[in-house]
């Protein structure tokens, strides 16, 4: 009996990584000139918002050459619990409000200097106050705090006519470890393709 479940382990091994090839990846994308230019998913009870708006503050994915743009990201609790929000990895990616193109990488309008405190912030339950975060691609400002976060621009220039993306993945905590209710996503995906014409 040892034998045959030998001869048959790599069998199941191939079955079982076909099934994991076949299930669908959780990316969240935007393509160049989709009718709603705004991706908002909701995981776990939390609703997560990523879009970049133009100049006038309205979602888009194109602009004019000379344009500015701003990336916006929000995420608002709709669950019943009020959810401690503490960590803030994802302005440390390098790919968060990142911008590439097929063939090359432009960084990012802001570096994370640090947190300036160790205070909790709280995702409180629905119709209430929930966190945003928007930055523009040139931003003029040298640094500036925000959530208790403390960021220095990195003063992109405007970008010429092509085709871009911004994407970035994140697995995101609420709640206090080992403290009700802990919840924490899976990772979650975002990509924005976008066009300055």
């Amino acid at each position: 009996m040892k034998t045959k479940f030998l001869k048959f382990s790599p069998v199941i091994l191939l079955f079982a990584f076909l099934i994991a090839a076949c299930q669908k990846d959780d990316v969240f994308e935007i393509k160049i000139g989709d009718i709603n230019p705004v991706l908002v998913q909701e995981v776990n009870g939390i609703e997560f918002t990523f879009c970049l708006l133009n100049e006038q503050g309205e979602p888009a994915t194109v602009f004019n050459e000379g344009e500015n743009f701003t990336f916006q990201f929000s995420i608002k609790n709709n669950t019943k619990d009020t959810l401690p929000f503490f960590d803030y990895g994802f302005y440390n990616l390098n790919d968060f409000c990142a911008v590439s193109s097929i063939d090359k990488s432009y960084g990012k309008p802001f570096s994370f200097i640090n947190n300036t405190t160790s205070e909790i912030s709280r995702l409180l339950p629905p119709g209430e106050e929930h966190y945003k975060f928007a930055v523009q691609w040139h931003d003029e400002r040298d640094d500036w705090v925000y959530f208790w976060a403390q960021f220095e621009s990195t003063k992109q220039p405007l970008l010429i006519k092509g085709r871009y993306y911004t994407q970035f993945a994140y697995a995101f905590p609420f709640g206090k470890p080992f403290w009700e209710p802990e919840l924490v996503t899976d990772l979650i995906k975002f990509k924005i393709n976008f066009e300055i014409k």
